[in-house]
């Protein structure tokens, strides 16, 4: 019972699936047969109203109508300018078709023609478009419905053509190239070219001259008579060869003439053209188509003497004669004349008979000498240009030395040809002759100023770097000036009394004495003096006096030689602490220059360091040294309830007359 329910669901399943492969096969027949009945209205279309207007709709039912129309009129205007209905044209292969069908009609004058090719295939019944001559292979081609591209058999099978083979998928046909495969029949000296559904052969070699080549590949001999493309003139007839052709005089001449090639008849000279036309001891004398023979009076010509009996000249041997013929060379006799055999670089001229010197330098350029040529009698010579000489070959060159005779006044290098000179350093070459070597003035170089800090002296390959006469030492760089300490070294003129203070370029001797009721203390790691007040007890008018100190120290200034912005020289430190209010009983601190500032050349602020009050001394004007001056300098203490009290600085300043 279960086996009945499958067979019977089986065969439910199998009869639903032919169904619906009959249904199919029916719509596509049926889009088919939709598609062939608009096609073919669109061919009567243009058939009979010869314009496809109407059809300017592009809807789906009118684009394949107005498709045919228009490739039915194409194929009638083919057809019209006399043009082949197998023309290739650059649109589709319906379209193609449709057109070559229109284009045939038209010049059959048949309305429906039908290939018996198809009705013998059993497609009689479908229209004549889809049977037509295929544009690329020439043959009948049967079509049913797009199904076969070539060919469509009885059993409803595809078929190619010849020069196809059938494709894979059963319907479509690929080319065969019969060139690859070997079924060309091309003959030797022929290429093979594969063409669609078929081949040619090209001649691989051109015919010649003379010949051209036929539509079967093959070599025709051109008439060249017949086409008219001889030269021959109005006196020749032209005569056809292989590959060429010959003129043949019209007109023939009489004995004793001959043709020349403009078709004249000249007359022969039979003297010269027979051999012996006359008899011993008579001469040949030439007439106008003819000769004759006359008794010899015998006249020898040059290089013949008359024999002994007056019969005949025989040769003259100029090789023996008291005259030399060849001067310096061999003398071979002939017969009549002679000739010179020359000697190695002579020719024979044969006009002047003479031995003529051979330019080997002209007639062998660049191939007998490596630089130059100069011809001599019978040879030539090799010579070299400057910086070379010749080698032991006679023809090469090799370099010369130049440097072995010491050319050059200090280095010589030598190089291919010449050489070159060279110089020491603090030397250079002269522009002069370019051999001797001048001293470079280095001090009198652009960069010559600051070569030395202070002067700078020339010597001969160098320069020396000197300072000033007095109180500078040369330092060990050999440019710098160095200022010498006269009184770290001991050679200061100082009294006992006196202290020695270094300044640039010399020393000063200071002695500084305090005033009444101050007592010196030199200051520790400086060469500050101080004097600090010391009052005596029940000494009011000290205790009175607001000066506590009297200072005395002194600084060294160069001249400044490039003077842009103020130079900070002297600082005066104070305990004074800057966050004390000075309203609450703080403390606050003024500076002031009091005596010697020189073209008030100095000038002194106040600023905060470490939270305490300092007094920077500055040099603002520049100072064209030797200047001394001692600035005087206050610093006063001030508080709320009046000034607290003063001190004195004096700073002596010493400017140098140098910049260093």
């Amino acid at each position: 019972m279960k086996l009945i329910n499958f067979l019977s669901l089986l065969l439910f399943f199998v009869l639903s699936f032919l169904f619906s492969l009959a249904r199919i096969v029916q719509e596509q027949c049926c889009t088919a047969a939709l598609e062939d009945n608009m096609c073919r209205t669109g061919i009567n279309l243009a058939k009979d109203q010869g314009v496809c207007d109407s059809l300017f709709n592009n809807t789906c039912e009118t684009k394949t109508t107005k498709m045919c129309c228009d490739c039915c009129l194409l194929g009638k205007v083919m057809k019209e300018m006399s043009l082949p209905c197998d023309k290739n044209l650059p649109v589709s292969h319906q379209c193609s078709v449709v057109s070559q069908t229109c284009c045939l009609e038209e010049a059959s004058g048949s309305k429906n023609p039908v290939d018996p090719k198809c009705e013998e295939l059993g497609f009689s019944k479908f229209f004549h478009f889809n049977c037509h001559k295929s544009h690329q292979i020439g043959i009948v081609v049967c079509c049913s419905s797009g199904k076969c591209a070539h060919l469509c058999l009885k059993n409803n099978t595809c078929a190619c053509v010849k020069g196809y083979r059938l494709n894979s998928d059963g319907k479509n046909c690929d080319d065969i190239n019969e060139c690859l495969m070997g079924l060309s029949d091309c003959r030797a000296g022929e290429r093979c070219i594969n063409t669609e559904g078929s081949f040619r052969c090209q001649r691989e070699v051109s015919c010649g001259t003379g010949y051209e080549l036929t539509d079967s590949n093959n070599c025709k001999d051109i008439d060249e008579c017949e086409t008219g493309i001889h030269n021959c003139g109005p006196q020749f007839n032209c005569q056809n060869t292989q590959g060429s052709f010959r003129c043949v005089p019209k007109a023939k001449c009489d004995n004793g003439f001959i043709q020349d090639a403009l078709g004249n008849c000249i007359d022969i000279n039979e003297c010269v053209t027979l051999t012996n036309p006359c008899h011993r001891g008579q001469i040949c004398v030439n007439s106008l188509g003819s000769y004759s023979c006359q008794r010899n009076s015998v006249n020898c010509g040059r290089g013949y003497h008359l024999s002994e009996d007056g019969s005949r000249c025989v040769d003259i041997d100029e090789c023996k004669g008291s005259e030399e013929v060849c001067p310096g060379h061999a003398c071979i006799n002939q017969v009549g004349s002679y000739r010179c055999e020359c000697a190695t670089g002579y020719n024979f001229n044969s006009i002047s008979r003479t031995c003529e010197d051979v330019n080997e330098c002209r007639y062998y350029p660049g191939r007998l000498c490596a630089h130059k040529c100069e011809n001599t009698l019978g040879s030539y010579k090799c010579s070299c240009t400057s910086g070379f000489k010749l080698a032991n070959d006679g023809r090469n060159c090799d370099d010369v030395n130049e440097c072995e005779t010491n050319p050059c006044s200090q280095e010589c290098a030598n190089v291919y040809g010449s050489y070159q000179c060279y110089c020491r350093r603090g030397y250079q070459l002269s522009d002069i002759d370019g051999l001797t070597c001048e001293d470079i003035d280095e001090c009198a170089l652009p960069t010559g100023g600051h070569i030395c800090t202070y002067r700078c002296r020339n010597t001969p390959g160098s320069f020396t770097c000197i300072c000033p006469a007095e109180g500078y030492t040369l330092a060990t760089n050999g440019r710098s000036c160095q200022d010498i300490d006269e009184c770290a070294a001991g050679s200061h003129t100082c009294t006992a009394n006196e202290s020695c203070f270094n300044i640039q370029g010399g020393f000063r001797c200071l002695s500084f004495d305090c005033p009444n009721n101050y007592k010196s203390a030199r200051i520790q790691g400086s060469d500050t003096i101080r004097c600090s007040k010391s009052c005596q007890p029940n000494d009011i008018a000290c205790v009175l006096d607001p000066i506590h100190s009297v200072s005395h120290t002194f600084i060294s200034l160069p001249t400044f030689r490039e003077f842009v912005k103020p130079e900070e020289i002297v600082f005066l430190r104070t305990t004074v602490p800057v966050y004390s209010s000075y309203q609450f009983g703080g403390y606050d601190v003024r500076f002031d220059i009091l005596e010697g500032n020189v073209e008030n050349a100095f000038d002194i602020i106040k600023r905060v360091e470490s939270g305490r009050f300092l007094g920077v001394v500055r040099q603002v004007k520049p100072l064209v040294g030797p200047v001394e001056t001692v600035l005087k300098l206050s610093m006063r203490n001030l508080s709320s309830h009046g000034d607290g009290g003063q001190n004195i600085i004096n700073v002596h300043v010493f400017v140098s007359a140098f910049w260093f």
